[in-house]
């Protein structure tokens, strides 16, 4: 199965070839970037090998920040309606990070199994630790 996913209006589409079984990583992070960027209490990831990933229709727009590590997180989203799609992280150089609520066919339940959850510490109050998701207090 290829994963498929696209922005709110359609404008931007991309496939991953990867999730045949399953993803290198499914994580939650709750960093303050993540919550700006989405303007929610956490992101939703998708982690997959990046030569598997594929913008398939539209160009998306990026946003340049220097993470935690000190090192660039390259945000994709669309120009048009704003939908956050993925990222690319200086210190991931191999992998790219899909925004599950961009996914197709159910895919953003993350097939019920979240890995890990990063930044744990920077969780909102009204949220609990996923179960079984190894709990990290920043990224790596």
């Amino acid at each position: 199965m290829t994963l498929h996913g696209s922005c709110m209006c359609g404008a931007i589409a991309f496939t991953s070839d990867y999730y045949t079984a399953e993803p290198v990583l499914t994580a939650l992070c709750h960093c303050v970037d993540c919550q700006k960027w989405t303007g929610s209490a956490f992101t939703s990831n998708v982690v997959v090998p990046r030569d598997t990933f594929k913008v398939t229709k539209g160009t998306p727009k990026y946003f340049d920040i220097a993470g935690a590590s000190g090192k660039n997180n390259r945000h994709f989203f669309c120009g048009t309606c704003g939908s956050s799609l993925y990222g690319e992280l200086d210190v991931m150089g191999d992998k790219t990070v899909i925004k599950a609520g961009t996914l197709d066919n159910g895919e953003a339940s993350l097939r019920n199994k979240v890995d890990i959850e990063f930044f744990a510490t920077k969780r909102v109050a009204y949220l609990t630790a996923v179960d079984g998701a190894k709990q990290e207090p920043q990224f790596g």
